[in-house]
């Protein structure tokens, strides 16, 4: 059964921890920040998102800046993210500047005028979607400094005895296609949060999509109509993608077990309802 769209899934995904504010940042990370960005007259702290202790749109004497900052410690994905940065731009924003002092990290970007993506049934914005997930199949990926979709998901392909290789690919892949990554512009959709850039088939990201618009509320049948609009779903094999939907359903669930927020409880059950479609198809 398809999951109920009576709440949105991608709204529901809040910090657990409330974000800090601009003030409370140390002295010399608020001195650091504004040598680079000039002087911040205003700071509005953003909640959305999830892996972040500082998030804020910054008013400067330079214009509105995007920040985001974790502690240095904990700073693996921000760093995988500013790599990745000059390859994935302009898909993504541009990444101005990026500080590690007194035990931070921050990382400051062009600002978007936007808006989260609405991927339910109906919404205006899945064709900039799909317009994006297309462009996004002809970034060239760096030669070095991202995993292998195989290798990310070789345990819980094992678990169901699934071949990964079927995901293999060159492709630069984001894989993380939540609504709140996907920010609607006038001049048509962006992606942020590169924090897990990963080498894979051509389609991956275009499913990844796919998997939100299910547990927004789309059958599995529309959402994979919906994805055959992009030319590189027809290089995905039936054996790949029943691959992928049974990989997502077990990472899903195990995601949902350790931590059963209702989000994750609805993108489990998204996961899982796709993969019984295809098993059953």
């Amino acid at each position: 059964m398809t999951p109920a769209s009576t709440w949105s899934t991608a709204q529901a995904m809040n910090p657990t921890a409330p974000r800090l504010q601009w003030e409370q940042l140390p002295t010399a990370v608020r001195a650091a920040v504004q040598e680079r960005a000039g002087e911040v007259r205003r700071a509005e702290t953003i909640s959305a998102g999830l892996n972040t202790a500082f998030t804020a749109r910054l008013h400067t004497d330079t214009g509105l800046v995007f920040a985001k900052g974790t502690h240095s410690a904990r700073a693996a994905a921000q760093r995988r993210e500013a790599f990745i940065n000059p390859h994935a731009y302009p898909i993504a924003p541009r990444l101005l500047w990026e500080i590690d002092i007194a035990g931070w990290h921050v990382l400051g970007f062009e600002h978007l005028e936007g808006r989260p993506a609405d991927l339910s049934p109906h919404s205006t914005d899945l064709p900039a979607v799909a317009a994006l997930l297309a462009h996004l199949t002809e970034l060239p990926p760096p030669p070095t400094g991202c995993r292998r979709i195989e290798d990310r998901w070789a345990d819980a392909a094992e678990q169901i005895a699934s071949d990964p290789a079927l995901l293999a690919g060159d492709h630069l892949l984001h894989t993380d296609l939540n609504p709140n990554n996907i920010i609607i512009t006038e001049h048509g959709a962006r992606l942020v949060d590169w924090t897990w850039p990963t080498l894979g088939a051509p389609w991956i990201d275009t499913a990844c999509t796919a998997l939100w618009l299910i547990a927004e509320g789309h059958p599995p049948v529309t959402a994979e109509t919906w994805a055959a609009s992009n030319p590189t779903w027809t290089t995905a094999t039936p054996q790949a993608l029943d691959t992928f939907t049974a990989v997502n359903a077990a990472l899903w669930t195990e995601i949902a077990a350790n931590d059963p927020r209702p989000w994750k409880l609805r993108m489990r059950d998204a996961a899982t309802t796709w993969a019984q479609y295809r098993a059953r198809s």
